[in-house]
């Protein structure tokens, strides 16, 4: 029979930003209780900041009866002498087992013979004496990175309970965690109503939240949010930026929001507008407010539109009267902008200096920051010789500027604006255009996703401290493991792949490695490739084998790897390679025998006198047609390269390579190796799986 249930969890107000890293979880793991209690059943899951909400609007009264076949030990081992009256330890031991009496017990031909068999009818128990400890388990089994203790401490959870409702077809049923029993009791708004209000019926429950102040569901929630913050642009002629984040934050923070509009000094414009933009959002959670413009998602950082002196603020109030909500949050506002700009103007006085940069320590072993500037630069004259880069000095002056904003008391405030703040002093300072960008982008991409360095100049810089971080942290063993990576290494590795693919720089990086020995003791370069090239596999969604290969061909210039693999993987795809996989193992048992990169500087001319067969002689022929031809794609080569499958076919079904006379034998052998190294300079053929 399948009935109402609603469950609600009643906290103190959970905190938005840990509840919304366990929020993707909530429901997967509700519903794997379920599973696991055989009481499947779609379900909706709601949200405020103080309850969590389960409805089921048709939930199994018990679980289904279901029978259980148990199988025992033969029969031969299971009676004294095949009386039944006289069960062996075999047998007893098998009824208890299946909490049976040895009477019970049946007997059934089996893959083994004849053994014990007892089949059991289980009757499913009742949803209601089940919902205790499937709401334990649900609760216990969401991790937050932080827990609160309450009760005598007795209690650990991220905030404690306050209240529990169990309907079962709306009929209460007993339940207890942390303490708290189980009534038909709610709280709404605390500005509706401090008291607990009394339920008969799950129906009463959702029309006694929206009647006090309570909107339960979330996206009706998010959509108020957003038509309210439609309205005061409309009203004021103004445009508001939605910032996802922010927005998701207000809708867990808020159980009755209202989008209201609040006002500061024009003064405070002074201040560069990402200044004013996360003093309002990281500390106050207010919408930044803009003239009458479009706006996009890089609105923020890039676009030239007109900072106004107002806000948006979300309030959680239940009241008709919003005047003072506003003039509150214009109040706690003023002097945290006010702070902003003392901060900025103190800033600008003492301008970029690095000096202070040796006083400042980095991470423990590798010196200060100044110290970490300095391995920068020497990364950057590296990549500036290697790309005979004509703005090196600037460059060098950029890196040396890079680190001096952290030492800003801005910065120290607000940490998010480090290397920002550094573009606006240099700006200041009238310190060259490409500088400027190069301290605002040094830290880009700010995300998984985000966007790149603008210019090759600012490239270089973001590039110079990424790679210095990769490689003296991995001289200390601090290297990621596991799902552990504190220093974001990882997405360093990444972004430096990412910005050499964007702007084709033509920079060997095993070189480069190498040539930065020096300056990073315990280093151990393998490692740092390895790490490097693992990050292919996760920026190319294709055949793992395919990245491989291209990785066996030696490349380390990372704009050239990119075009390989996609070569490699146009080619796969356009190709039954299955075919071709019979011919590649025959390369590869040719060339088992020999080390191919110490035959690097090996003559493997082809001495056309010892060539004596039809099959060789075209396949020499072939390949010296593919040999003279200057490929524009590594795609246009490897398909050239492959079009040699039928003569390599023919070669290896009418040619022994390992016969008698070695002149023969070797020539032969050199010609499959040069062929094997044609495909090598581009991609290892032996290591595709496809």
């Amino acid at each position: 029979m399948l009935k109402t249930l609603l469950i609600e969890f009643n906290f103190e107000e959970l905190p938005a930003l840990p509840f919304l890293k366990v929020l993707p979880s909530i429901e997967k793991k509700w519903q794997s209780i379920l599973e696991k209690y055989s009481l499947q059943s779609a379900f909706e899951f709601f949200y405020t900041p103080r309850r969590l909400v389960f409805w089921h609007e048709e939930f199994l009264l018990a679980q289904a009866d279901k029978s259980q076949e148990f199988f025992g030990p033969p029969l031969s081992i299971s009676y004294e002498n095949g009386d039944k009256s006289k069960p062996t330890k075999a047998a007893l031991g098998f009824a208890k087992k299946c909490g049976a009496n040895v009477t019970d017990l049946e007997s059934k031909t089996a893959q083994n013979g004849d053994v014990l068999y007892l089949k059991k009818d289980i009757k499913g128990s009742s949803s209601a004496s089940l919902l205790n400890a499937m709401i334990k388990e649900f609760i216990l089994s969401l991790n937050f990175s932080k827990t609160m203790r309450w009760g005598e401490g007795e209690y650990e959870f991220i905030r404690p309970l306050r209240n529990l409702l169990v309907l079962l077809d709306d009929k209460l049923v007993p339940c207890e965690l942390f303490g708290v029993k189980s009534q038909s009791k709610i709280f709404v708004h605390r500005m509706a109503s401090f008291e607990p209000k009394s339920l008969n019926n799950s129906k009463e429950y959702f029309k006694t939240l929206e009647e006090n102040g309570v909107i339960l569901f979330q996206d009706k929630r998010r959509d108020l949010i957003l038509e309210g913050i439609k309205d005061i642009e409309k009203e004021h002629k103004i445009k508001v930026e939605i910032d996802e984040a922010l927005l998701a934050e207000l809708v867990a923070i808020t159980e009755y929001p209202k989008p209201l509009l609040g006002t500061f000094s024009k003064d405070f414009l002074r201040l560069p507008k990402e200044v004013i933009i996360s003093s309002m959002k990281e500390h106050q959670r207010y919408f930044a407010v803009y003239e009458n413009t479009d706006l996009n998602s890089k609105a923020i950082r890039n676009a030239d539109n007109k900072l106004v002196n107002k806000f948006i603020v979300v309030s959680n109030a239940f009241t008709k009267d919003y005047t003072l909500v506003v003039k509150g949050n214009e109040k706690v506002l003023c002097p945290r902008l006010a702070d902003a700009m003392f901060f900025y103007e103190n800033d600008l006085k003492k301008g970029l200096d690095n000096k202070g940069l040796k006083d400042i320590v980095f991470v423990d072993k590798l010196g200060t920051l100044y110290d970490k500037m300095l391995r920068e630069v020497e990364i950057a004259k590296a990549l500036a010789n290697a790309l005979d880069f004509k703005e090196k000095e600037l460059l060098l002056s950029c890196v040396k500027l890079s680190k001096a904003d952290l030492l800003s008391e801005m910065v120290c405030e607000f940490t998010e604006l480090q290397g920002l703040m550094g573009y606006y002093y240099a700006k200041v300072a009238n310190k060259d255009e490409k500088l400027c960008l190069g301290l605002k982008e040094q830290y880009y991409p700010l995300g998984e996703n985000a966007e790149l360095p603008s210019s090759v100049f600012s490239s270089l810089v973001a590039i110079s401290s990424k790679l210095d971080s990769i490689l003296s942290l991995f001289s200390i063993n601090k290297i990621p493991s596991g799902s552990k990576d504190p220093f974001a290494l990882r997405r360093a590795a990444s972004s430096i792949i990412k910005i050499s693919i964007k702007y084709k720089l033509d920079i060997d990086f095993l070189v480069l490695l190498e040539s930065l020995l020096p300056f990073y003791n315990g280093l151990d370069i393998k490692l740092v490739k390895d790490f490097f090239f693992e990050r292919l596999y996760k920026i190319f969604k294709v055949n793992p084998s395919i990245i491989k290969a291209v990785i066996a061909s030696k490349e380390g210039n990372f704009y050239k790897i990119s075009l390989k693999i996609t070569a490699l993987d146009s080619i796969v795809k356009s190709k039954d390679l299955k075919e071709f996989s019979i011919t590649f193992k025959r390369i590869a048992n040719i060339i088992s025998s020999v080390d191919v990169a110490e035959d690097a500087e090996k003559d493997l001319k082809i001495k056309e006198e010892l060539l004596s067969q039809n099959e060789e002689k075209t396949l020499y022929k072939m390949y010296q047609e593919y040999a003279k031809k200057e490929y524009v794609t590594y795609e246009e080569e490897l398909d050239t390269l492959f079009s040699l499958k039928p003569f390599l076919d023919d070669f290896f079904a009418k040619v022994f390579v390992n016969c008698d006379d070695e002149k023969i034998k070797e020539n032969r052998k050199n010609l499959i190796i040069l062929i094997y190294k044609s495909f090598k300079n581009i991609a290892d053929i032996k290591e595709l799986s496809i």
